[in-house]
């Protein structure tokens, strides 16, 4: 695609939030078709209003995402750095260091989607590591977690855990783009998904009559969607196990969607991880809640904008992945296009808005006087130093 038709489509996809929804038309698996008038939309009336457009914290907030466009922290090398220090494994987004008693968790600003990395994006992995410690904080009445300190803005250091390999992904909501979202599922005409039965007539963006679980578990190169039943004939978890992760899971979610109503934001979807700790019992680990793990929109625009047609309005990096698949091949192209720098400012600029909407504190703009991987070293050594006194 040309370079101005790119910047043409950059700008539709910002003004838009994201891409209008497909006409139904053109799934006519789909039947009894409900009209948006026959839906219930109470998210008006019952928020406040937040515009991730216009909030007085935007320009200045850009202008330093612009400024560490070329300091984001995409690797880190803390093993050579860290006393004590072991093996380290790289995901998508999180280095993981063997502190001995504890993992050292290192939360990058490399972008996943697709279950792949698209970009770096500036202070994405501040906002994530410090996202989730203050929803840790608040469901400890719901579940345990893993953490044991927050020693960096960047860094978790948590107890090691027996980790189920079962992802726990909880949905309210008929949407979606990838491959295993549950609108992609359901367009091309599946009603048995994950052990859950979606009846004929659902439209897209809709709310579900409840919240519903859709597990996955890890493949060679994707996510692979289960049923309860495979998860526990594999051997993946024991019935008991879960049993207990689910029902913790479902209120996880039903607890996060009541704090973000309170903060003007609907909690669409997300994803869970848990583990078993050194006495067996059941811990939350990984993230909780964050624009990566989750789908959040816009409360008080949700009603007009579905009943226009138009797409709710998304504080996360789906309209990043809309932009990769009007672009490329995600899953198979072996070389993606180069995200725009507009894109990306944008992107940063969401999960601080989000942070700051959720949390409703000032998200703290690093300084870059030390770079990002000294402090985190300098802050990891301190603390493991303490840890094992």
């Amino acid at each position: 695609m040309a370079a101005s038709h790119a910047a043409i489509d950059t700008q539709r996809l910002l003004k838009s939030s994201v891409l209008p929804s497909p006409s139904l038309k053109s799934h006519p698996q789909t039947s009894r078709i409900c009209t948006p008038k026959l839906l219930s939309f109470p998210y008006a009336i019952s928020s406040r209003s937040v515009d991730v457009r216009s909030s007085n914290r935007r320009d200045d907030v850009l202008d330093a995402i612009k400024r560490s466009l070329s300091t984001c922290l995409s690797e880190t090398h803390l093993q050579k750095t860290v006393p004590g220090l072991k093996t380290k494994t790289r995901g998508k987004v999180r280095d993981v260091y063997d502190g001995g008693d504890y993992l050292v968790l290192v939360t990058t600003d490399r972008q996943s989607a697709f279950d792949r990395v698209l970009a770096s994006i500036p202070f994405k992995g501040q906002v994530l590591n410090e996202t989730s410690t203050w929803w840790f904080d608040r469901t400890q009445h719901i579940v345990q977690n893993a953490v044991i300190s927050v020693p960096d803005e960047n860094v978790t250091i948590a107890k090691k855990c027996s980790v189920f390999p079962v992802e726990f992904v909880v949905r309210g909501f008929v949407t979606g783009s990838t491959d295993t979202s549950l609108w992609m599922v359901y367009s091309k005409g599946i009603r048995h998904y994950c052990g859950n039965v979606l009846l004929d007539g659902l439209v897209k963006n809709q709310k579900l009559a409840t919240n519903i679980l859709t597990p996955t578990t890890k493949g060679i190169d994707h996510d692979i969607p289960v049923t309860p039943d495979q998860i526990i004939g594999q051997g993946l978890m024991t019935k008991d196990e879960f049993d207990e992760a689910s029902h913790k899971a479902l209120q996880l979610f039903e607890y996060g969607q009541h704090v973000a109503l309170e903060h003007g934001l609907i909690l669409v979807d997300t994803k869970y991880e848990f583990g078993k700790d050194s006495d067996g019992s059941l811990c939350l680990i990984d993230e909780v809640h964050t624009p990566d793990s989750s789908r959040y929109w816009i409360a008080h625009s949700y009603e007009e904008r579905i009943k226009n047609g138009l797409e709710p309005e998304n504080v996360d990096k789906e309209f990043l992945r809309l932009w990769f698949k009007d672009h490329c091949n995600p899953y198979e192209d072996k070389v993606l296009p180069v995200a725009p720098e507009e894109l990306v400012c944008e992107l940063a600029w969401r999960y601080i808005f989000l942070f700051e909407t959720i949390t409703r504190t000032q998200f703290k703009v690093p300084q870059l006087e030390e770079p990002i991987h000294d402090r985190i070293s300098r802050n990891v050594s301190q603390e493991l130093l303490e840890l094992r006194q």
